[in-house]
């Protein structure tokens, strides 16, 4: 009994210091934004807004951020119906190959970003594709797909199929079942993978890095060019802002399905 005590003080310690080592660094960031120095300075002597009064007047973020919404938003679209097509055809399709189908679908998310990128880059240039933002919703919509179907098949793994042929009994057929019975029941989970889609699309930097142009930059690549240009607290409070909308679009999604279940499914 002791034993086990001790290796569950152990893993308790281990998972503190792990929680530990991803949030110090948002905190920081969330400091440095509310200091008044023109550098980024630990401790701060004081209190200031005047980096948040500063992302009002820089031209150039409100067009990436612009850019970025865009893409997310086209990327998010994409990805919602290809990607609630592919967890109802892998959890109701009864054809072999269904496991492969499922892996395949979840593969973009196996790998690094930077092999995804090279890869968009390569094919655009087979293809003959220079539409920037033509690229980046393509590149951005086979990063969000997996994550869409994931949190689907995780909402269908609750999902009662009997309904389906009450429905029928009733005279839907089974098209109709699906899209009049089972994706109004889907909605939150569909809503839920928007989100993580959208976040995804939008926090992108590895990716987009390879194919964005003068005209179709999203605002992570705008805000590296930023920092290497010369850095100020202003990129902290832009910063600041993105984790609190971050974390409230993450709480409706909680709200809406539960993050526990997604990770489990």
């Amino acid at each position: 009994m002791r034993r086990f005590s001790a290796v569950k003080t152990i893993l308790g310690l281990m998972a503190g210091l792990a929680l530990a080592f991803l949030l110090v660094p948002l905190v920081l960031v969330v400091a440095v934004s509310f200091s008044p120095s023109v550098i980024f300075d630990l401790p701060s002597r004081g209190l200031s807004l005047r980096w948040y009064e500063a992302v009002g007047t820089l031209a150039s973020f409100w067009r990436a951020l612009r850019v970025s919404i865009e893409i997310a938003a086209v990327a998010t679209a994409s990805a919602v119906i290809l990607g609630t097509m592919a967890a109802f055809a892998v959890h109701f399709g009864r054809f072999r190959g269904a496991a492969g189908v499922q892996a395949f679908v979840m593969s973009p998310l196996m790998l690094p970003g930077i092999v995804k990128g090279i890869a968009l880059l390569q094919a655009s240039r087979m293809f003959g594709l220079s539409d920037a933002f033509l690229l980046l919703a393509v590149g951005h919509t086979v990063l969000a797909i997996p994550l869409v179907a994931r949190t689907l098949l995780a909402s269908l793994a609750s999902f009662d199929p009997s309904i389906i042929d009450a429905a029928r009994t009733l005279g839907y057929s089974y098209a109709s079942a699906l899209a009049r019975i089972v994706v109004p029941n889907l909605l939150p989970g569909i809503f839920t993978g928007g989100v993580f889609a959208f976040l995804a699309s939008f926090d992108n930097y590895s990716v987009s890095l390879f194919v964005a142009s003068v005209r179709a930059r999203p605002l992570p690549i705008q805000m590296i060019q930023y920092l290497e240009e010369g850095a100020d607290p202003t990129v902290a409070a832009i910063c600041t802002i993105l984790i609190v909308a971050t974390a409230i679009l993450l709480l409706l999604a909680d709200r809406a399905v539960g993050l526990r279940r997604i990770a489990a499914g």
